[in-house]
């Protein structure tokens, strides 16, 4: 008889198979100039392996949304991760552009996939009083990845070449794999009835949470894809010492995250959304519209960072409230698909705003924080309608007679 495992060991593990999902996307990017010269590949098309793995993401996230219910999850995610892990050492077979490519694309649909089923099984798993700290050490693995994978990858590179990262990231997924089977089956939203996809979306509350989704990544990623070009070039803070910003925004989002998550479970979504936003306009008023000298860019920085934590982690665990068990996964899918596009949105209108000084430094960043503030209040107050939506609709489902 198998032993149960705890909410706790089921979290690490879920965690840790998004931890690879996350760096398999995020330690291409930096190895980019590396495998670029080993493999005579111009420089100029590096976009389009990042570009495909997105890609490659949507068209994962578009398709689990008609068919990911259908299985038991840990089987599904035991699937997904082996497949990532085939296709990482595919790339690190790689002999060319083409090659490479196809890699990066077969990656992204089962990187997506198993982003995914990571967030469906924490929903199934974990009581919802206490979702908000799962869903935040779920969140966290992004910080984990960025702080401790993507530098281990370079040195790993730099001592073995560009190869070795990708074979040993392949290696950490396999034995991951194994450790599926510590995994209790998750087949208990098969015994639902399964309804139609257009159902789901005809519900106003989950057209309310996809609508939140959009207006809150847009907002975000309208300024996310500018950072790095501000902060040197408006603020003057130097390049060599970029990585070890990044490094420190990477360390306090892995504290903030579990943190928002443990306030989530312990106040609700709205209060801790609202400080987030609270925050956020305020980094955005003094770093960006008003800089203040003396604020340090660190300070900026690690601020924005945090206000992230504590405005989108209260609301996926919200979000995860919404749908029925046996459409958990078709909604997170649907939710990375409308994501991406709102990231897409949200960058060209970034663009489309701002201007390039000779010096370098970009114009139009104070309307451009404006209207973010804007849409992240915005963003505040339909997790604010959600909330009480949701709460609503439990309450009326505990009312009617059996």
């Amino acid at each position: 008889m198998r032993t149960p495992i705890s909410e706790r060991k089921l979290v690490f593990l879920i965690g840790t198979a998004r931890f690879i999902a996350t760096l398999d996307f995020a330690i291409v990017p930096p190895l980019g100039p590396d495998f670029a010269r080993a493999l005579g590949i111009p420089v100029s098309k590096l976009g389009m392996l990042g570009g495909s793995y997105i890609a490659a993401e949507v068209v994962a996230a578009i398709a689990g949304a008609f068919f990911l219910d259908r299985f038991d999850r840990r089987r599904a995610l035991a699937g997904a991760l082996a497949g990532l892990a085939v296709a990482t050492a595919a790339g690190g077979l790689a002999t060319g552009f083409a090659s490479l490519l196809v890699a990066r694309m077969v990656a992204g649909l089962f990187g997506g996939a198993t982003d995914t089923l990571a967030f469906a099984i924490v929903a199934d798993a974990v009581a919802p009083e206490r979702r908000g700290r799962a869903v935040g050490a779920l969140q966290s693995s992004f910080a984990v990845a960025s702080m401790l994978g993507v530098p281990a990858g370079l040195e790993l590179a730099r001592l073995g070449g560009w190869r070795a990262p990708f074979f040993a990231l392949a290696a950490l997924g396999a034995a991951t794999v194994a450790t599926m089977s510590m995994l209790p089956p998750q087949r208990t939203h098969l015994s639902a009835q399964s309804t139609p996809f257009r159902e789901m979306l005809s519900r106003p509350l989950v057209r309310l949470a996809l609508i939140a989704g959009i207006v809150g990544t847009m907002a975000h990623y309208m300024l996310v894809p500018n950072l790095s070009a501000y902060i040197q070039f408006n603020r003057g803070y130097p390049r060599d010492r970029l990585s070890l910003l990044y490094m420190i925004g990477g360390a306090f989002v892995f504290g903030t995250a579990r943190l928002a998550g443990w306030l989530t479970d312990r106040h609700g979504t709205p209060p801790i959304v609202l400080f987030g936003t609270t925050l956020y306009a305020a980094v955005l008023i003094f770093g960006f519209i008003y800089p203040v000298d003396m604020l340090p860019v660190l300070v900026v920085f690690v601020s924005l960072m945090i206000s992230s934590s504590f405005r989108f982690i209260p609301m996926q665990a919200l979000s995860l409230r919404i749908p029925a068990l046996h459409e958990r996964a078709r909604f997170v899918s649907t939710q990375s698909v409308v994501a991406c596009a709102a990231q897409a949105f949200g960058a060209m209108l970034g663009a489309q705003i701002l201007t390039e000084h000779p010096d370098g430094s970009l114009a139009g960043i104070d309307d451009l924080a404006w209207l973010a503030i804007a849409m992240t209040s915005v963003y505040a107050g339909l997790g604010y309608a959600i909330e009480r939506r949701a709460r609503a609709r439990i309450v009326g489902s505990a009312r009617q007679p059996p």
